[in-house]
């Protein structure tokens, strides 16, 4: 690994001009979600495809349903050969009054605390976290005139918008994206010192539910206490989903999760999250989920079931004496481990209906789901990835869950029959998706130093 030191260091002295790379960048307002900004998607792509091409990888922009993505190769024959994920779209910019400066117009702040960050939509949420690896392999090729592994790109430009598109095009070009392990930049460290590995997300199952009573809105005064309330049926159903210890009722439906190895526990316990320091800075002291589970368990390796949202009857100023026809509800589940959101829909559906008057229709909607990502905990290459963090930041790299879903990293699981390690230099403060979205310079700079050490430790491994 003594090769390794003059890469560590050209990084350290190119820091000024990996910034004003990064800033060249984050100036175009990819946004993928508002269809007046897909030529600057297609900018930024462009953009990307230049640079990489400029440091000698075979790069292409290829079109698909929606936004391009960005392909890049540069393979070594005989070594490891890694994929590499990020996306290149941001999200809309939406309060815009509450921006402190324009917010594609990037900038270096000082927090009270002396740190510096960047600043600017797209920071964190992916395009920091996409250049720290671009500028690994930089200083790699700058240094070594090679990259210690084979290397390939797939940079997209609509994850914001569901990756629409993306899932076809990765079936379609399998022998393309040939790799050893997939590598996600999305994600982030466990606190500002301590580096992550996420090496679990739950999966989601979503759903809608709409009861209807009576054939119009009713005058309380005339039907209240004889006609049914839609309300009323949708309170009952909403409240038999949990039972008084915290869990969800369906029948079967933890038929799938597994318990976590105890000293993987023990890790998450030594961590010290506890309920007071998770909810306390949202205003909450009790975790309400399963008795007896650390609040991490909750959020990372448990599943969860909630009500996103409930619309019916009068909610406007003052009142208004009705009994509502229908009553809707929004609900999410989010799973773990081997549980299918398809045999999941036809619980639930059965659980509702069971739970709804004969003289009463309801109507259950099943939006897409997705599966749980579970990497095994024994894999070579977490162990490898996990040796070089440590060495990058001084203490050993944790491996936890996450509580939401990326869609993709299923994807690439089913289609490319490959695992994923979750490694991001992102931290909770980030702001990613509001006004003010920042990256921390820290994290700019030691995770690009991270990525050269991954890259190396895998060269390293033959």
């Amino acid at each position: 690994m003594a090769a390794l030191d003059p890469v560590l260091n050209d990084i350290d002295t190119d820091l000024d001009n990996a910034l004003e790379r990064l800033f060249a960048f984050l100036r175009i307002p990819s946004i993928s979600t508002d269809p007046a900004y897909a030529g600057d998607c297609r900018k930024a792509a462009d953009w990307l495809a230049a640079d990489l091409t400029a440091l000698g990888f075979e790069t292409s922009v290829n079109e698909t349903s929606l936004h391009p993505v960005v392909l890049a190769h540069k393979p070594k024959p005989g070594a490891p050969h890694v994929l590499f994920y990020g996306h290149y779209d941001v999200q809309p910019v939406d309060p815009l009054n509450l921006w402190e400066t324009p917010p594609f117009e990037p900038r270096i702040a000082t927090d009270a605390a002396g740190n510096k960050k960047i600043v600017a939509r797209g920071a964190s949420d992916d395009k920091g976290q996409v250049m720290t690896f671009v500028e690994a392999c930089r200083a790699h090729l700058a240094m070594n005139g090679e990259l210690p592994c084979g290397v390939t790109l797939l940079i997209e430009g609509a994850e914001e918008n569901g990756s629409q598109g993306l899932p076809e095009w990765v079936a379609q070009n399998r022998e393309k994206l040939a790799s050893d392990i997939v590598l996600v930049c999305d994600t982030g460290m466990w606190d500002p010192a301590t580096p992550a590995i996420t090496t679990s997300l739950r999966g989601l199952a979503y759903f809608e539910v709409k009861v209807t009573c009576a054939d119009r809105d009713l005058h309380s005064g005339f039907f209240g206490g004889a006609a049914r309330n839609p309300i009323h049926v949708l309170s009952r159903i909403i409240a038999d989903l949990h039972d008084a210890e915290g869990r969800v009722t369906l029948p079967g439906f933890y038929d799938g999760v597994h318990e976590r190895p105890p000293e993987v526990v023990e890790q998450w316990r030594g961590l010290g999250l506890t309920a007071e320091k998770f909810l306390g800075p949202i205003g909450l002291k009790e975790p309400a989920g399963e008795r007896g589970r650390l609040p991490i368990e909750l959020v990372q390796s448990r599943p969860a079931c909630d009500v996103n949202g409930i619309i019916g009857g009068y909610t406007g100023e003052g009142t208004k004496t009705v009994i509502a026809s229908t009553a809707s509800a929004k609900v999410s589940f989010r799973l773990v481990d081997d549980q299918d959101p398809k045999v999941l829909a036809e619980t639930f559906e059965a659980f509702v209906r069971a739970r709804v008057p004969d003289d009463c229709r309801v109507e259950v909607i099943t939006y897409k789901g997705s599966r749980a990502i579970s990497l095994p905990f024994d894999m070579p290459e977490l162990e490898i990835a996990k040796a070089a963090l440590a060495e990058e930041w001084g203490v050993p790299a944790v491996t936890v869950g996450a509580g939401g879903s990326i869609p993709i990293v299923g994807d690439f699981k089913r289609i490319l029959d490959r695992n994923t390690l979750l490694i991001g230099f992102g931290l909770d403060d980030d702001r990613i998706h509001s006004p003010n979205e920042k990256y921390d310079l820290r994290s700019f700079h030691k995770g690009t130093r991270s990525w050269a050490r991954i890259l190396a430790a895998f060269g390293a491994r033959g």
